[in-house]
């Protein structure tokens, strides 16, 4: 996992965030880790993982083919364990948000039938 490398990218918006996440994972072979949503939405921050070169060369092309210019970007080669960890949790807290939405709740087993009265 040392051998891996981080990239993030700040953009203004889900779907340019989407779209520079989509650019990524097409244009080298790298992973989505997890993202960050703040004020609304309107500023996220995408996460991926990948060999050094790979992660280089995905954040590159999302910062030159986004439908909007990324507020920040950042490539890390080898991130230290601290920063790795601050990343796992927010990917944590995603994994958690999908199993929430993977939960359908079940009928209550107690169903009351009301029984209308027609007037004529």
């Amino acid at each position: 996992m040392e051998n891996l490398a981080l990239g993030f990218i700040e953009i203004s918006g889900v779907v340019a965030a989407l779209d520079a996440l989509d650019i990524m994972t097409k244009s080298a072979n790298v992973s989505f880790v997890t993202w960050e949503r703040k004020l609304g939405g309107r500023l996220v921050t995408i996460v991926v993982e990948g060999q050094v070169a790979a992660v280089n060369a995905a954040v590159e092309n999302a910062v030159k083919g986004a439908i909007k210019k990324p507020n920040a970007y950042l490539v890390i080669a080898a991130p230290h364990s601290e920063t790795r960890r601050i990343v796992e949790i927010s990917a944590s807290r995603l994994k958690k948000d999908e199993q929430k939405s993977e939960v359908v709740e079940a009928p209550s087993a107690k169903t009351t039938a009301k029984k209308s009265s027609v007037s004529k």
